[in-house]
């Protein structure tokens, strides 16, 4: 098993943090909480994620930084998404890695509960997700790319 580790910002409704939580129970992978760590050696990983809820179609600010500021070059990197519209926002993460050399290796993406503006006063949207069927498709995810010799 290679050495892995997944940045995550997780601010309201721990979407995310449900997401990354199931895949660290199944596989040895470290969690890094980029709006309590700021920085961090990424050097020693041979896969480093980024995992954000989707804030006005953009990855959290506090991951935008982080990688930014630490990501290395030449590394195999993946993203996971947690948004009430279940879209992949990678795009938003292109100026921060930008000049890094990455490798993006693969892309996961699910619903997650969202009340942000207008979706409070009707009780938000994507209630109960991210469920026990999306936590299942996040660790077949990364279960495909520790197969597929990505991780």
């Amino acid at each position: 098993m290679s050495n892995a580790v997944i940045i995550y910002a997780s601010t309201h409704h721990g979407n995310t943090k449900k997401v990354v939580d199931a895949i660290a129970k199944e596989f040895d992978v470290e969690l890094v909480d980029a709006t309590q760590v700021h920085e961090k050696d990424l050097s020693g990983y041979d896969l480093i994620g980024f995992a954000s809820g989707i804030y006005a179609a953009q990855f959290h600010q506090q991951i935008k930084n982080f990688a930014q500021v630490n990501l290395p070059q030449n590394k195999k990197i993946f993203f996971i998404m947690t948004s009430a519209m279940n879209k992949d926002f990678s795009k938003s993460m292109a100026e921060p890695i930008k000049g890094k050399n990455a490798e993006v290796v693969g892309k996961f993406t699910c619903h997650g509960y969202n009340t942000f503006g207008p979706f409070k006063l009707v009780g938000g949207t994507s209630k109960g997700h991210p469920d026990e069927n999306d936590l299942k498709d996040a660790v077949e995810f990364y279960r495909r790319l520790v197969r597929v010799g990505q991780a």
